[in-house]
């Protein structure tokens, strides 16, 4: 099947938009989309650092080479990136070890911070005190937070993509968490103690960032995390797979319904503390990663 835009052939058929598209295309297409979600959330007047949580995947290192083209050689404003490595033995080596010549390969200065060094253990020690993904969520956001910090990034960016996104969106909704779908990021209003996060990708379904990643030959870690089994996204992955399959688009239309509600979102409660033991930003008491840390002892 030929390209709709050129006679070249087409590598993907883009289902919601009834389009075919080629390699340059695709990538054209990709990438406009991207440009314009980042305009969207980040303002450069002034000069700004963009911090990037890599974690080796395909969605964080499209992030890292489309933020760090953006960026380009700005005089005023550079990329830094964030590199987490859990401790999850057979699988996040080989991630960091791609990330590391991702860096490379772009100049782009990096932080790798382990749950080891920060935490005392690694998480493959602690997967018997809850659900692995519960606690390494906690625990990286926490990293995410104070080292996007320690390095003065104005912006943190992660590589969240529309099904990410939908899937949190469902996730909050179905919880009746409402207080959780109000700090959903991209943050456009800055919190104290909080680096503002966003998401350049948060409108590209994953199928288009994996074919991207293989279109611009961005190294791809493909192994599954051995604890992804037991999270509960997977249920609503599923769900919003099924929606898709028979409804393209609906992924979009549960983005874009969340982003109507934002303005009414705003006005729930939201105001920080600070957590009496470290000291980072948190909806009242105690937070989370330290509730955890004290719960592993």
């Amino acid at each position: 099947m030929p390209c709709d835009r050129c006679s070249e052939d087409a590598v993907t058929f883009v289902r919601y938009s009834g389009a075919h598209l080629c390699r340059e295309h695709f990538m054209e297409f990709f990438e406009k989309r991207v440009y314009k979600e980042f305009r969207k959330q980040v303002d450069l007047r002034g000069g700004k650092r963009i911090a990037v949580a890599v974690s080796g995947g395909k969605d964080s290192l499209v992030a890292l080479r489309l933020v760090r083209d953006i960026m380009g050689d700005r005089r005023d404003s550079d990329v830094v990136g964030i590199t987490i490595d859990e401790g999850i033995d057979g699988y996040r080596p080989s991630s960091l070890d791609i990330a590391r010549r991702e860096y490379d390969k772009l100049g782009v200065d990096y932080e790798l911070v382990s749950f080891q060094y920060e935490f005392g253990f690694p998480l493959d020690d602690v997967v018997d005190q809850g659900m692995p993904c519960s606690l390494c969520g906690v625990l990286r956001r926490w990293i995410m937070n104070t080292t996007a910090k320690e390095v003065d990034a104005d912006y943190l960016a992660t590589g969240l993509n529309l099904d990410d996104t939908a899937q949190s969106i469902l996730m909050n909704f179905c919880r009746g968490d409402v207080e959780k779908l109000s700090r959903m990021g991209p943050h456009l209003k800055v919190k104290e103690g909080l680096i503002p996060r966003i998401a350049p990708l948060r409108r590209c379904p994953e199928n288009e960032s994996y074919l991207y990643a293989l279109c611009a030959a961005i190294p791809i870690h493909d192994l599954e995390c051995p604890y992804a089994d037991e999270a509960l996204r997977g249920v609503y992955r599923d769900v919003l797979g099924t929606l898709e399959d028979n409804t393209p688009g609906t992924k979009y239309a549960v983005l874009s319904s969340y982003d109507k509600l934002v303005p009414m979102l705003e006005g729930e409660p939201g105001a920080l503390e600070c957590c009496p033991k470290c000291d980072e930003p948190t909806s009242g008491g105690q937070c989370k990663a330290c509730e955890i840390l004290d719960m592993i002892g």
